[in-house]
C-alpha cells in the first residue's frame, strides 16, 4: 500500500530544501531545480512532484488530485494532511497531463493570490519541443525545451498569461528535477 512509502526522511530540513527550490524556481522561470532525489514516491508518482507536494501542501491548503494518481492519493492523505479535493477549483492541482487551464481557479482582479498552482508530470527536460521564456525573473529570453506538454501548450499558456495579475502559475516536474513557470511568463514555440 502507498500510504506505508516514507516522506521526506529529514521532514523539516527536507521540505525547507525543496520549499526554497521552487522559490529559486519561479524566481528564475525555466531554470532546473534538482529536488526528491532520495524520496520514494508512490507510483506513478515522480519523486520531485511528491516533494513538491511534501513542502507545500498541508491541512490548510486544498488539492485536486488528477484520477491519474489514484493510487498515490493515500499517500498524499496522509502525508500532507489533507483529504483530496473532488473539485478541481482547488489551490493546487496535482496533473499527470496539462490540465484545461480555463477549469481551473485563476484568482480575482482582486485577490490573484487565489489562483491555483498546477503540479504536473511531463516526461522530461532538455528534449522535447523548444519554448522561449521571457517576462519577470529574465534578463535575456531563455529556452526551454519540455517533453511531454500538449502540442498546443503555448497557444493554452497565451491565454493564461492574458489574465495577469489573474492565471494560474505551473510547476513542471519529471523525475527528480522541476521547472516553475509563473504566470507572468510569456510563452511562445521556439
Amino acid at each position: 500500500m502507498a500510504v506505508t512509502l516514507p516522506g521526506f526522511a529529514d521532514p523539516v530540513l527536507d521540505a525547507q530544501a525543496c520549499f526554497r527550490a521552487v522559490l529559486d524556481a519561479m524566481a528564475r522561470p525555466g531554470s532546473v531545480h534538482q529536488v526528491g532525489a532520495n524520496l520514494v514516491a508512490p507510483a506513478p508518482l515522480c519523486p520531485a512532484a511528491a516533494a513538491v507536494l511534501l513542502a507545500l501542501v498541508d491541512g490548510e491548503t486544498s488539492i485536486f488530485v488528477d484520477p491519474a494518481f489514484a493510487d498515490a492519493a493515500d499517500w498524499v492523505r496522509f502525508h500532507c494532511g489533507v483529504a483530496p479535493s473532488a473539485d478541481q477549483s482547488a489551490a493546487f492541482v496535482l496533473a499527470a497531463s496539462l490540465p484545461d487551464l480555463a477549469g481551473l481557479a485563476c484568482g480575482s482582479d482582486e485577490g490573484p493570490e487565489e489562483s491555483a498552482t498546477i503540479i504536473v508530470q511531463v516526461t522530461g527536460f532538455g528534449d522535447g519541443p523548444a519554448f522561449t521564456l521571457m517576462g519577470p525573473g529574465l534578463q535575456h529570453p531563455r529556452d526551454l525545451r519540455v517533453t511531454g506538454l500538449p502540442a498546443d501548450f503555448a497557444a493554452r499558456w497565451a491565454a493564461n498569461h492574458a489574465l495577469f495579475p489573474r492565471g494560474i502559475d505551473l510547476i513542471l516536474c519529471a523525475d527528480d528535477r522541476l521547472v516553475a513557470l509563473p504566470r507572468s511568463l510569456t510563452i511562445t514555440e521556439s
